[in-house]
């Protein structure tokens, strides 16, 4: 009951102290304080049955309970562009325990930032508490909710305030629009419903701070500008270059998940773009970076990048399934190969082993950047290994090999290669032949191989000499 009353009294103190924002806010103008602007049904135009009903569910139940509840963020954001969401998150002025006590399958998890997951089926809607800036905490406070380091960046993140806090702790404009299921109005608190007609991706706040708390938001910076076609305002890009290597401060196991949502949603190509016009992509992948940056690059490195970001974003244009470990092998390819000729040429390593020890440590380098999960390490090794293996195909070599488990990624592998203008005296287009040819036509297809896989070693000639002085025991 005292939350009930409380929620309505703050509610009222804050519509009065609350003005209606401007038609537009000019270009680079810096957002520090949030403006309520209500964007009615008519006007937002979004269709009730675009809504995800377990969402509404959520934020039902938590009005029901005295709460405040709202569909929030990109769900709204992608709505407003006429895109289909990929999820959808609901805000609420609850505590994370409040909420999770509210909902039999709710579950806290986070300690940097405390959500609820409540799952329906297979349907997860994540609660968030709204959120408030870090100064914003008393000084006498007994926990410490907020955290952040001398550098700028958040180490916790867990100080509670109101939507209008919420709003301003958010990243860019756009994500600040807030979807009330009670009046089917957008609650705009940053002018983003403006900025998203203009196709303008502005930060919220100074933008060099806000990028010194949480780095990866240059990430999203580049990955939104991709994903919606949209500018980013010169206020909000101009600190990025400079704050790029502070990318390297973050956790590894981080950064594969950022790369994940850049590189495998369906805008991979545009996605590396913007990393490399914003100097991110050093960050993520620094051994392809220098190897990119040499005047003596031999191998189309950029190209095999370039058409292995095609095959992604066309496959999943397609509904087909992508894997890390594809577009991993592919992109740290050319590192690996070059490596293994140095290993070959310099320690006499023959091919397969100096393979395996140039794989080693590129993916032990690769990993101190973006943390690669050994389930996908290991299928990148085999596709690799698959390479050498390729070309061999005399005897029963070929069925062999394509009765392998990476088989198929493996020949994906070798056709973006020669496609990409390696020189592989067609090895590409044999292997499609022989995959589309019947039993009678591939024994023909092997039987016109010059079978010179491995040239025989001469046999050592037997010494005519009494076995006891070839062993040289005179006694």
């Amino acid at each position: 009951m005292l939350k009930t009353i409380s929620n309505a009294l703050s509610k009222v103190f804050r519509s009065q102290t609350t003005d209606l924002a401007e038609d537009s806010t000019p270009e680079s103008e810096m957002i520090t304080t949030a403006n309520k602007r209500l964007i009615t049904e008519d006007q937002h135009n979004i269709s009730k049955r675009y809504l995800d009903d377990n969402a509404l569910k959520v934020a039902y139940r938590l009005q029901d309970a005295g709460f405040e509840g709202y569909l929030v963020g990109g769900c709204i954001r992608d709505l407003l562009l006429d895109k289909k969401p990929k999820d959808f998150d609901v805000a609420t002025d609850a505590h994370p325990e409040e909420a999770a006590e509210l909902f039999r399958r709710g579950r806290l998890i986070g300690r940097r930032f405390k959500l609820v997951h409540v799952r329906y089926g297979r349907d997860l809607i994540e609660v968030a508490t709204f959120r408030a800036s870090h100064d914003s905490q008393s000084e006498d406070a007994e926990n410490e909710h907020g955290k952040q380091c001398d550098s700028g960046m958040i180490l916790r993140d867990n100080v509670y305030g109101t939507i209008e806090d919420d709003a301003l702790r958010r990243d860019f404009t756009v994500n600040a629009l807030y979807y009330c299921p009670k009046d089917h109005c957008v609650y705009d608190f940053a002018n983003g419903y403006e900025d998203l007609k203009k196709g303008v991706l502005r930060m919220i706040g100074n933008p060099e701070s806000r990028y010194k708390e949480d780095p990866v938001r240059m990430l999203r910076a580049a990955r939104f500008a991709a994903k919606l076609d949209f500018t980013i305002d010169p206020a909000s890009e101009s600190p990025i270059r400079p704050l790029a290597p502070m990318l390297k401060r973050i956790a590894p196991a981080r950064l594969f998940d950022e790369a994940l949502k850049l590189l495998q949603s369906g805008h991979a190509v545009k996605s590396y773009q913007q990393l490399q016009r914003l100097e991110l992509f050093e960050p993520l992948f620094p051994q392809v970076h220098e190897l990119l940056q040499r005047s003596d690059l031999d191998v189309p490195l950029e190209k095999l990048i370039d058409n292995a970001l095609k095959n992604t974003d066309r496959r999943l244009a397609q509904r087909k399934s992508v894997t890390p470990a594809f577009l991993f092998a592919a992109i740290l390819w050319y590192p690996t190969q070059r490596l293994m000729q140095q290993l070959v040429r310099e320690k006499k390593m023959p091919p397969l082993p100096a393979l395996h020890e140039a794989a080693n440590q590129v993916l032990a380098a690769q990993v101190k950047s973006t943390a690669i999960p050994r389930r996908f390490s290991t299928p990148i090794r085999e596709i690799w290994e698959m390479q050498l293996r390729l070309p061999r195909r005399q005897g029963n070599r070929a069925h062999r090999l394509m009765e392998m488990p990476r088989f198929r990624a493996a020949y994906d592998l070798l056709l973006l290669r020669e496609n990409s203008g390696e020189n592989l005296n067609g090895l590409s287009q044999w292997w499609t032949d022989f995959q589309n040819a019947n039993a009678s036509s591939q024994d023909t297809m092997i039987n016109g191989l010059e079978k010179t896989d491995k040239p025989r070693r001469p046999r050592r000639r037997k010494s005519n000499r009494p076995r006891q002085e070839r062993s040289g025991n005179d006694s």
